[in-house]
């Protein structure tokens, strides 16, 4: 699993103009490090409550806070500052527009805190700021794989290197699918349940056949064969088939895969000369939309009607065997 590195710098840089930025201090204490995905409000801190003071998260000043400064006379609005900047912070960001209390700045260029201003409401830069740093902070790993949109459900399609992976997603994006990522698919997990799926920045769009070598998806198929990045719904597992194995027939009982914590669906497909992969792997994909959308699960319902027919024809047969009542006549 790789994991997470930022500091402040990185931070001001992707999220400038997203966050409408302006930085009010140097740039010095841009290599401060943000280890935490949250942030924190010092609102009691400021106060005097420090207990519980989680200072290692970037921290946010809005209304609330700035106006209680601004209620505390001079000599006890330097206390709340000092005690809150006494600590190692990553950074400060001021929401509303508001204006920065000379205090403040003068201690944070003092320790190198950078001090950034924004004139979104306060509700709102929390909302995109928390955007940011759980993307950055989700747990992450690495598949070797492909992963493609098939009518809106996102299958990754996994198996030994040359087993025909990157040919079948070629096959699905001329019959008029979306092509995520070749060959590396890095796998994001949002919230408890979700996967994404998306594809290094080097290699985007590009899918490598063998023979052939590299072709740009984008550029041959246009806009509409590509899509940056892609829930991650089933994994289509691609395997040389073989005589011995004994391959699921029903559907019955769901195999199941993980990926960071997280169970999909999961298909092992053998493969074998003459085997339609792509309408297979269409196939997969609407199986899949009936059973999240409708609720429809094939193998289930056969066996639903099954076991009911089997039960019809054994109360048919008991009705039989009383019908003739021989069992009361024979006393052999």
């Amino acid at each position: 699993m790789a994991e997470a590195t930022l500091d402040v710098g990185k931070l001001y840089r992707d999220t400038r103009e997203k966050l409408r930025l302006e930085l009010v201090t140097s740039n010095a204490g841009f290599d401060r490090r943000i280890d935490e995905s949250d942030w924190h409000r010092p609102g009691l801190a400021l106060a005097g409550f420090i207990d519980l003071f989680t200072y290692s998260r970037v921290q946010v000043l809005g209304n609330t806070e700035i106006h209680y400064l601004s209620s505390l006379d001079d000599a006890r609005r330097l206390e709340a500052l000092e005690r809150v900047l006494q600590f190692d912070l990553p950074c400060i960001f001021i929401t509303d527009d508001n204006q920065v209390p000379e205090e403040l700045l003068k201690i944070a260029t003092r320790r190198y805190i950078p001090v950034f201003r924004s004139n979104y409401a306060t509700t709102i830069f929390l909302h995109i700021l928390s955007d940011y740093l759980q993307h950055i902070f989700a747990p992450k790993t690495n598949v070797h794989g492909t992963l493609v949109d098939v009518y809106g459900i996102g299958l990754l399609f996994t198996g030994s290197s040359g087993v025909g992976k990157s040919e079948i997603a070629l096959d699905l994006v001329e019959r008029g699918h979306r092509l995520v990522a070749d060959d590396m698919v890095i796998i994001t997990k949002k919230g408890e349940e979700i996967l994404m799926g998306e594809g290094q920045e080097i290699s985007e769009h590009l899918i490598e056949v063998r023979g052939l070598g590299l072709i740009d998806i984008r550029q041959i198929f246009g806009i509409r064969a590509v899509r940056v990045h892609k829930r991650i719904e089933a994994e289509v597992r691609l395997v040389t088939f073989d005589p011995g194995t004994d391959y699921d027939r029903t559907g019955l009982d769901e195999q199941k895969t993980e990926f960071l914590g997280v169970k999909i669906p999961l298909v092992v497909l053998p493969i074998n000369p003459g085997k339609n992969i792509t309408v297979i792997a269409e196939t997969i994909a609407l199986n899949q939309l009936l059973k999240e959308v409708h609720g429809h699960h094939t193998p289930r319902e056969f066996n639903r009607r099954l076991m009911e027919r089997m039960q019809r024809q054994e109360r048919t047969y008991l009705r039989q065997l009383k019908t003739r009542g021989f069992l009361d006549k024979d006393f052999e």
